[in-house]
């Protein structure tokens, strides 16, 4: 439930209060200053409040878009201004304030104030804008949505009111709420392949009650089912499932599309919007997996390289982003270059392209698989995938090396997040002599590389046992210290290839029949944990509990176990405790998970949408 006050003198023929009812409004009229405060004031502290000037002349969206969005506690645009809960307290402040000053007079009974006045906007004596004005003056930090074409204006006399009301019947409304739905960034094949026709699809949607958290969970089951389709190894199965996952995409695409048009954010929604894209793709990897198995070709490697190869890229997103959240002095001659090519048209697509992104790389799975085999599929993917790992992470190392940044602690605690350090580097971080240390990016790269070729040429035995322990201590010296430094943001994506690869290595090199798809759960289950902690980062509500972290060991508490069950058991034991510590790390994360995203959600966290670089 919803509550407009609507102040300042009725206008004859105003569609303002039906405007305001179907955005699901209940309206209340005031007839002067202190009546609205008393109005104010009546309204249960739930719910959701906006004070309206009833001379208001707009679009019904830029209604919508300044009074409804759930993702920020206050809003305004010209003549009205919104407060939900968390945004209560300074809006009765305001208006007490602005109440008090005005001597609580009659609303737009009042001669026009000096154009210097605070709230006067085009010589209109406005509440709703002496409330705005005074909540900036608080300090507040109040949302004021990009209107573009659309009209929102309280006119000053009958002239500029018919003005205003010609200029509101010349732009098409729904045209630009459409347009508006469509994410602003976009890859080449989701903005000319698929949005041009999915936005319809989003407003059928949001015509018939549907929301975009149903329209995730279509996605994702369509996904599955192309995964099924794909498991069966036959040629109609293929080519249905390469069908099935484009089908997928628009509806992964319509979601997105139908929260910016019915402005339906929630917290649950961008988690399982995030969540979902993953399990989506990675079941798909499993689905081609086992169809080719049934044609007699194991892939399990490739599939397992594959979702490796696409966490670490993620996780190289992540960290770099994070690390440069809050820098000051954030300049360097190679953004400032990216920055010029940009400004060319063309050069925009082919860089979006070149890094595939999630609409270029599921319609190329989705057109090879259809057309060729699952090998062929895989091998394009790891290639399309290491080209455009280099070529994103090259540039971020280029940045970071040439720009003048000083990164902040909140950033220095992220990276640590990220990490994802057990007990036992945190107990050997506070133990390790300071004089040995080395730069964190450079012993975690040694770390890995031991690690790693110890597994890939010697196998279980005694050489991997000690890369393990070394691998421990290094990544304890790394994070040792507050991670600050130019290259400090790729001690999370080294450690997970490090955590990864060694699982995948090792279950290669186990050579019986399971291992792989064993080792695909293990880290298909630490991923999660680490796509987890990233959305809770970005969702501004902290790391994963530490008992969590605690629980399933940490990066190097997991790599560790692992080399010791490889060394001591036999390969069919081996596959064995991958299998059970693959269930019991899916359990706890899963279970942890869910519980903390749907009590926030629960709890009236802030709304989130991610409108960021598509992945």
């Amino acid at each position: 439930m919803s509550t407009a006050i609507l102040t300042g003198s009725p206008v004859p023929g105003s569609s303002i209060e039906g405007d305001l009812r179907s955005l699901g409004f209940d309206v209340r009229t005031a007839s002067d200053a202190g009546d609205a405060e008393a109005l104010l004031a009546a309204v249960p502290g739930d719910q959701r409040v906006a004070v309206v000037d009833a001379r208001f002349v707009g679009h019904e969206h830029a209604l919508r878009l300044g009074l409804t969005d759930p993702r920020f506690p206050l809003g305004a645009i010209p003549g009205a201004v919104t407060a939900q809960p968390a945004g209560r307290q300074a809006l009765t402040r305001a208006m007490a304030r602005e109440n008090s000053a005005s001597g609580g007079g009659v609303l737009g009974g009042a001669p026009a104030l000096p154009k210097a006045s605070v709230g006067n906007v085009d010589g209109v004596d406005s509440l709703a804008d002496r409330i705005v004005a005074a909540l900036d003056a608080d300090g507040a930090d109040v949302h004021r949505p990009e209107l573009g074409s659309l009209v929102a204006e309280v006119p000053a006399d009958p002239q500029a009111r018919n003005e205003a009301r010609q200029a509101v019947a010349a732009v098409d409304d729904e045209a630009v709420r459409l347009k508006s739905a469509v994410k602003a960034r976009d890859g080449f094949f989701t903005t000319y392949c698929i949005s041009p026709y999915s936005r319809y699809i989003a407003r059928w949607c949001a015509r018939r009650g549907l929301t975009p958290n149903q329209v995730t969970t279509a996605s994702l089951i369509t996904a599955l089912i192309a995964a099924a389709c794909a498991a069966t190894g036959t040629r109609g199965g293929f080519v249905a499932a390469g069908v099935l996952l484009i089908a997928s995409f628009v509806l992964d695409c319509t979601d997105g599309q139908l929260a910016r048009y019915s402005l339906q954010y929630s917290t649950l929604g961008a988690w399982l919007d995030a969540t979902f894209d993953r399990a989506k793709e990675y079941a798909y990897y499993a689905g081609l997996a086992l169809g080719a198995a049934r044609g007699g070709d194991d892939v399990w490697a490739l599939a397992l390289g594959a979702m490796v190869l696409q966490t670490c890229r993620h996780v190289v997103d992540f960290s770099f982003n994070e690390a440069n959240h809050d820098a000051t002095a954030n300049t360097s001659p190679t953004a400032a270059l990216s920055d010029k090519l940009d400004s060319v048209g063309w050069t925009v697509w082919v860089r979006r392209m070149i890094v595939l992104p999630i609409g270029e790389r599921w319609a190329m799975i989705a057109v090879l698989t259809a057309a060729t085999t699952p090998r062929i599929t895989f091998y394009a993917l790891l290639v399309g995938c290491a080209f455009a790992a280099t070529y994103t992470t090259a540039g971020r190392v280029l940045r970071s090396l040439t720009r003048k940044a000083r990164r902040t602690d909140r950033a220095a605690q992220a990276l640590a997040d990220l990490a994802d350090s057990g007990p036992l580097t945190e107990l050997l971080a506070r133990r390790l002599p300071a004089g040995i240390r080395v730069p964190a990016p450079l012993g975690a790269v040694v770390g890995v590389a031991l690690l790693v070729l110890a597994a890939a040429f010697d196998g279980p035995g005694f050489p991997l046992l000690l890369a393990a322990v070394l691998y421990v201590l290094l990544s304890a010296d790394a994070v040792a210290r507050p991670l600050k430094g130019a290259l400090d943001w790729l001690v999370p994506p080294l450690f997970r290839a490090g955590e990864y690869a060694t699982v995948l290595v090792l279950a290669a090199r186990a050579d019986v029949n399971g291992a792989l798809p064993a080792a695909f759960g293990l880290v298909a289950a630490v991923a999660y944990h680490h796509y987890d902690t990233v959305y809770r980062i970005r969702g501004n509500a902290g790391a994963p509990p530490a008992w969590l972290v605690r629980a399933i060991g940490g990066q190097d508490g997991r790599t560790l176990l692992v080399a010791v069950l490889a060394v001591s058991l036999t390969a069919s034991q081996f596959t064995v405790a991958l299998t059970v510590l693959a269930v019991a790390v899916a359990v706890v994360v899963l279970l942890e998970s869910i519980r903390f995203w749907v009590a926030a959600h629960r709890a009236g966290a802030p709304s989130v949408h991610d409108e960021g670089e598509p992945a």
